[in-house]
């Protein structure tokens, strides 16, 4: 919506939604303004991050919206590579701007937020946080309730089931397709499916999404018995937008991983936690893992259940996505 939250006296704004009155507003009163972005961001555009995963530009006196747009946004980089000079700062703290940017993460906003030190100003009319709270709230997976499951017979499967789960904060819903009647005290067939709008519904040819989503679910079909999770964390975990974002930066010659890095995210910014929570409320505690990822593997294991196999899951490929492959393959860790 564009509007600020307070967090410890300091005003944060999701820089992608910033108004130009607002910021107005901001430089006509006089404040400091700064402009945090991820080291990613930063690397791409030679600005020095002091604070490890995070720099603080200071925002020039006359900058307008366009210039916070601009190195905020990668679109035009190659058109205009030079944004310098750019200063930031190398003392004080960072938490805040470190909390604010997981924020804008978490509402699928581009990683950067332009925060404001306001101290004791007071206002009823915007959200006032404690950074203590908001780090607790960020540190932790928000608890899964089971809405309801019903009967779903599909072409892999007469036998099949669908259950609902929504997370108690109010965030996006995940899905578990069960096939047959796994029993919960053997190894089930599992994939763990990220949500793929363009690949699973659109049919696109630049993922293998979703030969991916329907060879897991002939697979367990074909056994007679399995579970599928279907994760909304589209785009990696970076939302629909920045991933559509990213495709555009693919198309000025970038692979994959450094899309996302030159937009300022993480090559992965999934949290699976959430499908070993579902496994666990499901009362799976043993997996066959239909993957590529052994990051996966590793996800699953360190969350208390037990990967007996990974059972790879190579299907997809075409002249337009060998590029995407090969950079899973040789970025990501993914074994084609």
């Amino acid at each position: 919506m564009g509007v600020p939250i307070i967090i410890d006296g300091h005003l944060v704004f999701a820089a992608e939604t910033l108004s130009a009155d607002r910021f107005g507003t901001l430089q006509l009163s006089g404040i400091d303004l700064t402009l945090a972005i991820t080291a990613w961001r930063a690397q791409t555009l030679k600005a020095r991050a002091y604070d490890g995963e995070l720099a603080r530009i200071i925002v020039p006196e006359d900058a307008p919206l366009a210039w916070v747009h601009s190195i905020i946004d990668p679109a035009d980089d190659l058109n205009a590579p030079m944004k310098g000079p750019l200063k930031t700062r190398r003392d004080g703290d960072c938490e805040i701007e470190r909390a604010a940017i997981s924020l804008a993460k978490t509402a699928r906003l581009m990683p950067a937020v332009l925060t404001a030190w306001v101290g004791t100003f007071e206002t009823d009319q915007l959200t006032s946080l404690r950074l203590e709270s908001v780090n607790a709230e960020l540190a932790e997976t928000s608890p899964l309730s089971a809405v309801i499951s019903a009967k779903l017979p599909l072409e892999v499967s007469e036998a099949g089931r669908l259950h609902v789960f929504r997370p108690d904060d109010g965030g996006e819903e995940h899905y578990a397709v069960e096939i047959g009647r796994p029993s919960r005290s053997a190894p089930v067939l599992t994939r763990l499916h990220s949500a793929c709008f363009t690949g699973d519904l659109l049919g696109s040819l630049k993922c293998d999404c979703g030969p991916q989503l329907r060879g897991a679910l002939s697979q367990m079909g074909h056994e007679g018995a399995g579970v599928l999770l279907y994760l909304n964390q589209e785009g990696r975990g970076i939302g629909l937008a920045n991933k559509m974002r990213a495709y555009s930066l693919q198309d000025q010659g970038f692979d994959t991983v450094e899309a996302n890095h030159r937009l300022g995210f993480e090559d992965d910014e999934r949290d699976f936690r959430i499908g070993a929570e579902i496994l666990r409320s499901m009362g799976f505690k043993q997996v066959r893992l239909l993957t590529n990822n052994p990051r996966k593997v590793d996800m699953l294991n360190s969350c208390g259940l037990k990967v007996v196999e990974r059972v790879p899951l190579k299907v997809g490929e075409s002249k337009f996505n060998t590029d995407y492959l090969a950079t899973k393959a040789t970025k990501s860790g993914h074994l084609l």
